[in-house]
């Protein structure tokens, strides 16, 4: 089976600011170049997505994120370049970070993983993951149960025997595609990775599954199958 391109996994990626935005409240747009909100975004998302990454478009997303430059605070607030090609240096932004767009093919189902795995359908149950998750801390809360209502968002969470929350990820699908991310295994063991991805594959079988990663966890991606696509970076406007 042919792997999602670079275009279908910053579409999907972009697909999920939009849904978790869209909780808050915060309208957007999506054009053939980019998605953008003008809005207040929650924290760790971006106010653009850039969704293809020739010539023209890249045009059109480096002049629309301008405009925003010129309508929203004068810092604070990032773009997703998806494609790695923007100057943002040019116009007040600082790199954040950069990453590589990865996807892996549908799979037979694995092995049963560790501890027992469950779908997060309650708000309670969801303040919980989102704290075991943990990048929040000291934000305001990122997941609103309105996406508990939505069919394409999964939040899955396994529990060790203990009973508490040991790792999460997130499924989101959109566009013949599952977006997978906030993946977080409390134990390092490998196998918690694995069983994340597994999750996220059960919860919507017979679709490829994309995202991206960077560092250790990239190579922890690959070793599970993970194939890289290509880079992004991410800017934050720092004037």
């Amino acid at each position: 089976m042919t792997l999602p391109s670079v275009e279908e996994a910053a579409s999907s990626n972009a697909a999920w600011c939009d849904a978790v935005c869209s909780a808050h409240g915060a309208p957007s747009e999506r054009f053939a170049s980019h998605w953008q909100t003008r809005a207040p975004v929650p924290p760790l998302h971006p106010n653009l997505v850039t969704l293809a990454g020739t010539a023209e478009p890249t045009r059109a997303a480096r002049a629309a994120v301008r405009a925003l430059v010129r309508e929203l605070p004068p810092a604070g607030w990032a773009v997703k370049d998806g494609f790695a090609c923007l100057p943002l240096a040019d116009d007040g932004f600082e790199l954040l970070f950069e990453a590589e767009w990865i996807a892996r093919a549908p799979r037979p189902a694995p092995p049963a993983p560790p501890g027992r795995w469950r779908r997060i359908r309650s708000e309670p149950a969801l303040a919980a993951w989102e704290a075991a998750w943990g990048e929040s801390a000291g934000r305001p809360r990122i997941f609103l149960p309105a996406l508990l209502g939505r069919a394409d968002v999964a939040f899955l969470a396994g529990v060790d025997e203990a009973g508490t929350i040991a790792a999460g990820i997130v499924a989101h699908r959109a566009g013949g595609v599952v977006g997978i991310s906030n993946l977080f295994a409390r134990r390092p063991e490998p196998e918690w990775r694995a069983a994340c991805v597994a999750a996220a594959a059960a919860a919507f079988p017979g679709l490829p599954l994309v995202g991206y990663e960077a560092g250790s966890a990239l190579a922890a991606a690959r070793a599970l199958g993970f194939a890289p696509l290509g880079p992004l970076r991410v800017w934050r406007r720092s004037e």
